[in-house]
């Protein structure tokens, strides 16, 4: 070996990493440079197009520990080809996904356009489903309202006996500025705390506001509204949240709760995620309108068609987002009764509910329908088994919904990368 190697020559011509390389050159990371300085000061940073490239490749193996992708430009030969034969540390590629988030899940769109580019984006039926995902962060440390103000209070006692006993009558303005951590468990209870009274506030206002509706619809007909009467609102905040993960909610999944979050896709029948979300939440009542919406961005921006049919399951049934959706020329299918009720719905008869169930009884319908299945699961099964995505090692709603974009992005290159022809 006369001449140093070539390390791109032992990988061959149609390796997912020279495809990740010469898509990364087509991308525009424009986001990503104008983050770091070029006036020659400070410590030369690893070039951000090489580190997107790594961050790709190593989402779309199902690599995301910071410290495995590290040991990876060690070993394994494609990860030192993006590389470079550089290696960056686990800690410099933890920063650079935290301090680009929103850039990286901002890929997703960018990726979206070289699919459509390729002739993969099909927009005409399109599929929606969710799966519910673990948050980095255990269900043990859920509190109430009332465990949350008992632990502030405890805390605030313990606190003023250790000063007590460390202090005696002086003030402790003594302390170093550094032993000030704002990381503290207290503050992190005051932000619960905080966060549990501010929805307390929001759903007393909707109560009051669905109470209102409902006086209104007396008034002028003389009767009220058909469906139950919401219930009283509660006198005190509700619910529990995790200190770890504030965000965060208990989320019922297929083998029961899971603290975690929901996360949302919408997908063509070629398997291209064209929309994607995560919400706080178990239930996907109300993200019907929401999510088509978001995905008809995606798809205008990509320049692809807009969507003409959407398919979901009977959590997304809103009759408000039917009708909106169905006014904007989409055909919906949603079926009002779960998959598992042997009878319909007796409290969903009549208008909307009977009209659907004849147009899904329907041989159109029905043939329509069966195609959801085998549209947007495989995703699902494919994300969360073969890359093993189980579990966001990010915390945060922000923070997950850019990791679960960036997910998806690495879906649709890896589709896009098998209809590609190798090169030879």
């Amino acid at each position: 070996m006369l001449l140093p190697p070539d390390l791109r020559e032992w990988l061959p011509a149609g390796h997912l990493a020279h495809f990740v390389i010469e898509t990364v050159e087509e991308l525009d990371l424009g986001p990503f440079y104008g983050a770091y300085r070029a006036d020659g000061w400070g410590r030369p940073a690893h070039d951000p197009a090489m580190m997107v490239a790594l961050v790709l490749y190593a989402y779309a193996k199902g690599d995301r520990s910071s410290r495995v992708i590290e040991v990876r430009c060690v070993e394994d030969i494609a990860y030192r080809v993006i590389a470079a034969n550089r290696v960056p540390d686990h800690s410099t590629i933890a920063r650079f996904v935290e301090r680009h988030q929103d850039a990286l899940g901002g890929l997703f769109g960018q990726v979206l356009s070289l699919c459509r580019r390729a002739g993969l984006v099909r927009a005409g039926v399109l599929a929606l489903d969710s799966t519910k995902i673990a948050a980095d962060a255990s269900g043990l440390q859920n509190m109430s309202y009332e465990q949350i103000a008992r632990e502030i209070v405890a805390e605030g006692i313990a606190t003023d006996q250790a000063e007590d006993e460390l202090y005696g009558q002086a003030r402790g303005d003594e302390l170093p500025p550094e032993l000030a951590d704002p990381k503290t468990r207290k503050q992190r209870l005051r932000a619960a705390k905080a966060e549990l009274e501010s929805e307390w506030e929001a759903g007393r206002a909707e109560h009051e506001e669905r109470h209102r509706r409902r006086e209104e619809h007396k008034a002028k007909t003389g009767r009220y509204p058909r469906g139950r009467a919401p219930a009283p609102a509660p006198d005190s905040p509700q619910g529990r949240l995790n200190l770890t993960d504030i965000d965060s909610r208990s989320v019922r999944g297929p083998r029961g709760f899971l603290q975690g979050y929901n996360a949302q896709a919408v997908a063509t029948e070629d398997q291209i995620v064209v929309a994607a979300d995560v919400i706080c939440r178990s239930s996907d009542g109300g993200q019907l309108e929401p999510m088509v919406t978001a995905a008809g961005s995606e798809l205008a921006a990509a320049g692809a068609d807009r969507p003409e049919v959407v398919l979901a399951d009977a959590g997304y049934w809103s009759a408000p987002d039917i009708r909106t959706l169905t006014a904007q020329g989409i055909t919906v299918l949603v079926p009002p009764d779960a998959h598992t009720a042997s009878t319909p719905n007796r409290l969903r008869t009549g208008g909307l509910y009977d009209q659907m169930r004849q147009r899904l009884d329907a041989d159109e319908g029905r043939a329509l329908y069966r195609r959801r299945k085998t549209t947007i699961e495989p995703i699902f099964g494919h994300t969360k088994h073969n890359r093993r995505f189980e579990r966001f090692r990010r915390r945060g709603l922000a923070a997950c919904r850019s990791e679960w974009r960036l997910i998806t992005a690495t879906h649709n290159l890896l589709k896009l990368w098998t209809a590609t022809p190798s090169i030879a």
